[in-house]
């Protein structure tokens, strides 16, 4: 059976039981749409809880982002796990007590304000139009290989079949579509891992193959990998290239980001007690490491198989000829996403940092002209691993089925985050209070529909390869909802004034920091500073900034409680109420 063939049967099948999914658990009501009925298991939970973080940026770009920068990209696993841990132990089973759908309505409540409601729904606007570029991007890179259409057209069928179980089966139907969607992509991205590390250093265990022995060299595989790159130029593989202070204020800015993400923080509002949200993020950990510890071994040899591959002989030996370039190669020229250049003439490839001073007199001696793999799109690695390592046509299948499970499932669960903002907190909680049940489900959904067609026509017109795209979410919503969250738990004099204040310091000052060195929202893809450490405030990455946006939003926060009306006594109750470890939806009398 052919590539192609083999393709539609896996993606086709995943796409079938997706729908077959939501048909069976079609949502009945708005609990049911909002919150899965609040009736979802703590295992069942943190598997979905884990399709929905692991995101086309974790299953296709991170690999990819690891490959080609190594250690300092690691902030990356730290981080996003980092604010699991934070979620479980300092909001989760808070957020659940309290009982509400959304989190504007948690600001909203427990700010006692329309207002406060109203910033936190822009907030949730921002973040999650954000995010879910990155997934539709992701979408249309998978698409585009592998059913061989281009990636306007793969984005169509990807909102299509989102639009089909989103929309009827609101968070109910999501919470098992991703369950089936973790099954699939974890399977997908483990068994490549496996056989690639099996192929390079006999080890069957991807975690472990990435600290053993090179079969060919002899050599440990990280060792290798660093000297190949430093001959030709390149920094090494496993040292820190970046500032410290920019790598840590990364790492936090991604912690408490994931802590503020809101359509993670609405997966907790599903299970049916208070002591099952923290179990539910538990789980969820779990599942997430089974990915995110085979992430490191696949970014390292992916880069070890693609030099070698340029460079089969070994380190600055006769290169590949461009006409015997391998399959894999080829398949991926197609898409534009892999492009070369004979730049000399030579009919060889040749790649290397053109930029390294060092190894100029090398490039010079052998009459290199510059680096002829002028475009690698770092997007591909994961999807490309199985073909770069020769494994069987039903693996490279696998792996594309995979990958649009990875960011369908985001997609789908920010979706749900928008189109419940909408119509919960703007339709119901401010606009239309006296909106009927029935009323309200058709306002979700159509929301949910509207929310579809802005996620593709943003996916169509993308600022940035998906896991950068997603890097500027986290930046808002460590900046805006999470410090607002974290003091609305564990403050009882935090104001409504101060709350507000503070979240739009904090969403303004990111949002201008980011904007200015990755200006791509109103200036039409032109920055209006090189974005470059010597133009940087305190060299602090615009990447980074949300730490800072999240420590000047408690700041203006807490200097602006000082000033005005204290909180009113029964909401000062409301809040010790939430930290008493009693039942579910005790605080508000919701259950």
């Amino acid at each position: 059976m052919d590539q192609f063939t083999l393709n539609l049967i896996f993606v086709g099948g995943s796409f079938l039981l997706y729908i077959v999914i939501a048909i069976w658990a079609k949502a009945g009501s708005t609990s049911e749409f909002y919150a899965a009925g609040r009736s979802v298991h703590p295992v069942t939970n943190g598997m979905a809880i884990a399709a929905d973080w692991m995101s086309a940026a974790s299953f296709i770009s991170m690999a990819g982002l690891i490959a080609f920068v190594g250690y300092g990209n690691s902030a990356y696993l730290m981080g996003w796990t980092g604010g699991y841990v934070l979620l479980a132990m300092l909001l989760a089973p808070y957020l659940r007590k309290f009982g509400r759908f959304t989190v504007p309505d948690f600001i909203g409540d427990r700010y006692y304000s329309r207002t406060a409601r109203l910033v936190a729904v822009a907030a949730l606007l921002m973040i999650s139009i954000t995010y879910v570029i990155g997934q539709m991007t992701g979408a249309g890179v998978a698409f585009s290989r592998f059913l061989e259409v281009d990636t306007n057209t793969g984005l169509l069928i990807a909102s299509a079949v989102v639009f089909v179980y989103a929309v009827l089966g609101g968070m109910k139907g999501i919470t098992y579509t991703q369950v089936a969607q973790y099954i699939v992509l974890i399977i997908a991205y483990t068994i490549p891992a496996v056989f690639i590390s099996l192929q390079l250093t006999g080890n069957p265990i991807p975690q472990l193959g990435l600290f053993s022995t090179h079969v060919d060299s002899g050599m440990p595989l990280l060792a290798r990998l660093d000297q190949i790159l430093v001959d030709l130029g390149f920094a090494d593989y496993t040292g820190l290239h970046d500032s410290t202070l920019n790598m840590t204020l990364f790492t936090l800015s991604l912690m408490v980001g994931t802590a503020g993400l809101p359509h993670v923080i609405i997966r907790f509002f599903t299970v049916p007690k208070v002591s099952d949200a923290r179990k539910s993020a538990g789980w969820a950990l779990v599942f997430i490491a089974l990915l995110y510890t085979v992430a490191p071994a696949v970014g390292a040899m992916a880069r070890l198989n693609i030099l070698t591959t340029v460079y089969p002989e070994g380190t600055r030996a006769e290169s590949l000829t461009y006409d015997a370039r391998p399959d894999w190669m080829h398949n991926w020229e197609q898409t534009g996403l892999l492009a070369f250049e004979d730049k000399n003439g030579d009919g060889m490839i040749q790649s290397y940092n053109e930029a390294s001073a060092e190894f100029a007199t090398v490039a010079a001696e052998r009459g290199w002209q510059g680096n002829e793999m002028v475009t690698f799109n770092q997007d591909i690695l994961v999807l490309a691993n199985p073909e770069i390592a020769g494994l069987p046509s039903w693996v490279i299948a696998l792996i594309a089925a995979g990958g649009l499970a990875a960011a369908l499932s985001t997609a789908a669960g920010l979706l749900l985050a928008i189109s419940s903002a909408v119509s919960h907190d703007l339709i119901k909680r401010t606009f239309k209070p006296d909106i009927s049940e029935k009323g309200e489900l058709t306002a979700a959904r159509v929301s949910m529909a509207v929310a579809i067609v802005v996620a593709t026509w943003l996916g169509m017109n993308p600022p940035g390869f998906a896991a950068q795209t997603v890097a500027f979410a986290f930046g808002l919503a460590a900046s805006s909802l999470f410090p607002a969250i974290m003091m609305g738990i564990f403050s009882t004099k935090m104001n409504s004034t101060g709350a507000i204040v503070g979240m739009l310091v904090g969403l303004v000052s990111t949002s201008v920091y980011l904007f200015t060195y990755k200006g791509w929202f109103f200036i039409a893809g032109t920055n209006m500073l090189a974005d470059t450490p010597d133009n940087w405030l305190f060299g602090i990455s615009p990447l980074a900034f949300g730490a800072i946006g999240a420590v000047l939003n408690f700041i203006a926060a807490y200097i602006t409680m000082k000033v005005t009306t204290p909180v009113p006594e029964h909401i000062q109750h409301l809040v010790e109420n939430i930290r008493v470890p009693r039942g579910a939806g005790a605080a508000t009398g919701h259950h």
